[in-house]
């Protein structure tokens, strides 16, 4: 937010020490450290107690499992929209079948067994 360089702050210290005095400085800077340090800590306990009321917590937990759930739904698009159009066998739907899966061979049933006589 606020941004002090270095040249600035040399600027700042030398007039604080023409304005105050080399025995009253010591003294200024301890008090202002003090009064810096109780207003951050109050800042920091005042978000802390809003971000507990408003419960902030669960709001980013909320958005971490939608945007968990975002990319699974998205996932599962790609898985079917790859596998949209193929079969239990690997091949695509509108390919005929192999001439080994079409039929079985003449005397050939499903059991593998030859019902033809032997002549």
């Amino acid at each position: 937010m606020f941004e002090i360089s270095f040249p600035e702050l040399v600027v700042v210290c030398v007039i604080a020490l023409l304005v105050l005095g080399p025995d009253k400085l010591p003294g200024a800077l301890r008090t202002l450290g003090l009064w810096v340090g109780r207003i951050s800590r109050t800042f920091v306990t005042m978000k802390a107690e809003i971000e507990r009321e408003i419960g902030m917590d669960d709001i980013r937990r909320q958005l971490h499992n939608e945007a968990v759930m975002d990319e699974l739904k998205r996932l599962e698009r790609d898985v079917r929209a790859e596998t949209n159009g193929v079969t239990v066998t690997g091949k695509p739907a509108d390919e005929p079948p192999s001439p080994q899966q079409s039929t079985p061979a003449a005397g050939v049933t499903n059991t593998g067994v030859d019902t033809q006589p032997h002549g």
